[in-house]
């Protein structure tokens, strides 16, 4: 399966990053870079809960960058 992080500059200056295969992983930062690498990490935690709760089994990953 592959995710992607989508971003974008919001009204205020901040920057909003969200993985749209994800409901609910969007993280706000100064920076992209800031909000992507907090949408990362929480879409990996978001993985690992589900594979530690038995919601889902292993599978490959592949996680890609997109302007929206």
């Amino acid at each position: 399966m592959n995710f992607s992080i989508e971003y974008e500059q919001e009204e205020d200056g901040r920057w909003i990053a969200e993985v749209p295969e994800l409901p609910g992983a969007l993280a706000y930062g100064s920076t992209a870079e800031e909000a992507m690498a907090k949408v990362e990490a929480l879409a990996l935690r978001a993985l690992a809960e589900r594979l530690e709760t038995f919601e889902s089994h292993p599978i490959p990953i592949s996680i890609s960058f997109a302007a929206a």
